[in-house]
């Protein structure tokens, strides 16, 4: 599966086409922010700790 292009990105994730129909890539940041966007940082590992969440969540769906 390649990744094709960009469709969409939040302040969490970028989210890219596939070629494959139907499947995207998910890719999650390890940004952080607090106070209204006011304070910025980075939390290492705190994109596929999301990752996992999200997996998890739809596992149950």
């Amino acid at each position: 599966m390649d990744m094709k292009n960009f469709i969409y990105e939040g302040k969490a994730k970028k989210v890219f086409a596939t070629d494959v129909d139907g499947v995207v890539i998910v890719d999650y940041k390890d940004d952080a922010t607090a106070f209204n966007g006011e304070k910025k940082g980075t939390i290492v590992g705190k994109g596929a700790i999301n990752n996992r969440m999200t997996n998890y969540v739809f596992q149950q769906l």
